[in-house]
């Protein structure tokens, strides 16, 4: 495709505006032009303030400054999530204790539970623990579910709050398994949400180990709320491999990186 560059810019920003992200080797081969071009027109657009860079592309701005409701978050890079999902449940054991939080990338693991038996799960999402209820009616998920209780929000499709906080201190999972917004080498993993966020320490502090589980788009972003420092990590699950230049820092703090294949 033969564009000049102000025509190559609004290209990006319609695809942009349809499909919530771009990736940079994606754009190359649409465009037909090096990588090197890509990043600049990326680069030029965001200092226009019409969208964000990211670890291998650029997301939307969220003019609201807000997190996306949970309808709008389940429908964004659907198969990414899948892939991280099926990942991280390589790292459940018979007989474990998990957390799965409110995020649509960790509701992706419950498809994948069925081969593991005598499972306790704690959740405190509401569409996690529909499925969890669906998959054992079925006799397709062997174990427990706990709910966390607390306030809920409709909006997010799930509980947080300090009973929801109160009751998390109660148990003590072997794995728990965390949605980020954020994700850099000097601010560690935020939030948008200090309630959302505040619940996920308490879940961290009690749990023996913690799985980060995001996609690239939060790779580079800083939110509100920062839910855990690099010490407070053990896996960060993700399908982009390593950033160049954070390898010191996780072997410093002992954090695997995996790349969800």
């Amino acid at each position: 495709m033969s564009l000049v560059g102000e025509e190559r810019k609004t290209f990006i920003m319609d695809l942009l505006n349809l499909e919530g992200q771009v990736k940079t080797f994606d754009l190359v081969h649409r465009l037909d032009v090096s990588s090197e071009t890509i990043r600049r027109y990326l680069e030029e657009l965001e200092n226009e303030n019409r969208l964000k860079r990211v670890y291998g592309g650029a997301v939307k701005i969220n003019l609201n400054g807000g997190e996306p409701s949970y309808l709008k978050r389940e429908v964004l890079n659907a198969e990414v999530k899948k892939l991280i999902g099926k990942a991280a449940v390589s790292l459940v054991e018979d007989n474990d204790v998990i957390f799965i939080d409110d995020g649509t990338t960790p509701l992706q693991m419950i498809h994948f539970l069925m081969n593991r038996s005598n499972l306790t799960v704690l959740t405190m999402s509401m569409p996690a623990l529909h499925l969890l209820i669906e998959y054992k009616n079925k006799e397709l998920f062997s174990g427990e579910i706990y709910l966390i209780g607390g306030k809920v929000n409709a909006t997010h499709s799930r509980v947080t709050g300090s009973i929801a906080e109160k009751m998390v201190s109660l148990f003590n999972p072997n794995k728990a398994f965390i949605s980020i917004d954020g994700i850099t080498l000097n601010k560690g993993v935020t939030a948008f949400d200090p309630d959302r966020g505040q619940l996920a320490n308490r879940v961290i502090e009690n749990s023996k180990q913690t799985i980060i589980m995001t996609d690239d788009t939060k790779i580079g972003l800083t939110q509100l709320y920062r839910m855990a420092d690099w010490r407070d990590i053990d896996v960060v699950i993700s399908n982009a491999a390593l950033p160049k230049g954070w390898e010191s820092t996780l072997n410093d703090n002992d954090v695997t990186w995996i790349k969800a294949e």
